[in-house]
């Protein structure tokens, strides 16, 4: 249930769209800094409350504990966690004190209590940002139920990120039962009767592990496709990238192509944690799991009542032993699973089209070039998330992000001598 809210005034201060992690980070950042801004912004999203879709992905998808340390959190104090945590010592998972799930989302409900947020929330989606060229660097927004409210400032907090299919996908005929291809965002294992069907999973990072875990859990073989070898790595990047070993050279780099190549080498795809790859490992020891790895799906076919599967032979190398080469070429199976991502593409947007028309920026490969503080070139409208990376750095989309992002923005909005001339 969306949380008490005050009525929508004509025109707010300052706009944050989006109630997820990043949005809880900006706003107990900001009002550390500037009290005085409480009741002169708010925060907008469908389900009318703080972390909804965050929860409920990690509800869907049965994730146990965070992948990143305690140290990482909306909280302006990085100590916050660990104090919660000390009558909750066992929901602190090894290495580096990872938060369980339940605790962090508890965590946060104290945080949004402490700072007083609960009426901060308005139960609307943001449907369009338009810059009105009438009033300077003011913008209107459209809202899901029809209103209207003008903001001189804009923070899209929101992720942005576009679920990302292969591309054999959009060759299927859509004679197939909806329900039987999905993106990993789209699965919810809570309510799946699986047992004795045949899953393949697609992609080689740490969703797909508790897609798999969560499919085996419920009776069903899994075999487990990624394009490359699956490979274990504790966080979405070194950490090194959280301070300056590394981004230093980084802030140093004038060329935002370059950057963008640093980020993807940073970050180099989906990963699976030690634990989950273990545990995948003790799995397909006992034949619940099949991993076919440096392969790729050439085709798809709906073959009544269940899925033909073709591979790229090709891309099959020398990774999987000949005796396996039968049974991938071709696969049959029951359902297929894509976790495969989201791609970050500032021009697909669809709040940014008309400020991207209005206040044309370059963009790198989805990417928008932003000024120190993470402004879209000569309008007040702010980005946070992985929109951001080209400044900040390929943790820009994780919880440490937040934390970096936000001590950029919050400059920008409290102090006056960083306003937009």
């Amino acid at each position: 249930m969306p949380d008490t809210v005050l009525a929508l005034p004509n025109s707010i201060e300052l706009a944050i769209v989006g109630a997820g992690p990043h949005a809880l980070t900006l706003v107990t950042h900001l009002l550390k800094k500037k009290k005085s801004m409480r009741g002169r912004f708010l925060v907008f999203d469908p389900s009318g409350t703080w972390m909804s879709c965050w929860n409920h992905q990690f509800a869907a998808l049965e994730i146990p504990h965070l992948r990143s340390p305690a140290v990482h959190h909306p909280d302006p104090d990085p100590h916050a966690l660990r104090t919660f945590a000390e009558s909750r010592p066992n929901e602190l998972f090894p290495p580096y004190d990872l938060p369980g799930t339940q605790l962090f989302q508890d965590f946060c409900r104290d945080a949004i209590r402490r700072w007083q947020l609960q009426t901060c929330v308005y139960p609307a989606q943001v449907k369009r940002i338009e810059p009105l060229s009438h009033r300077r660097s003011q913008f209107g927004l459209e809202l899901s139920n029809g209103e209207m409210v003008v903001a001189r400032r804009v923070v899209i907090a929101n992720g942005g990120g576009i679920p990302q299919l292969p591309a054999w996908v959009s060759q299927i005929p859509m004679s197939y039962p909806s329900n039987r291809l999905l993106h990993s965002s789209q699965i919810d294992l809570r309510g799946l009767e699986l047992r004795g069907e045949r899953i393949l999973i697609i992609g080689g990072g740490l969703t797909s592990g508790h897609l798999a875990v969560g499919a085996i859990g419920r009776g069903a073989q899994v075999l487990l496709m990624s394009r490359r070898t699956v490979y274990e790595k504790l966080f979405d990047a070194d950490p090194g990238w959280l301070g300056p070993k590394y981004l230093k050279n980084f802030w140093a780099e004038p060329d935002w192509h370059t950057r963008w190549q640093m980020i993807q080498q940073a970050r180099n795809g989906g990963s699976m944690t030690p634990a989950m790859l273990t545990q995948l490992r003790r799995l397909e020891r006992d034949g619940r799991i099949v991993f076919y790895e440096q392969c790729q799906v050439s085709q798809a076919r709906w073959n009544g009542d269940h899925w033909q599967v073709s591979c790229d032979r090709a891309a099959l190398h020398e990774c999987i032993p000949t005796q396996k080469i039968a049974s991938a070429l071709p696969v049959d199976c029951d359902r297929i699973w894509c976790a495969t991502g989201t791609k970050l593409d500032a021009t697909k947007h669809p709040l940014l089209k008309d400020v991207l028309d209005a206040y044309p920026t370059d963009v790198v490969n989805g990417l928008p070039v932003v000024d120190e503080c993470l402004r879209w070139r000569n309008c007040e409208l702010f980005i946070m998330g992985g929109l951001a990376a080209l400044r900040t750095g390929p943790t820009a989309r994780n919880l440490s992000g937040a934390r970096a992002v936000s001590d950029r923005i919050v400059p920008a909005l409290t102090k006056s001598s960083l306003a937009l001339s």
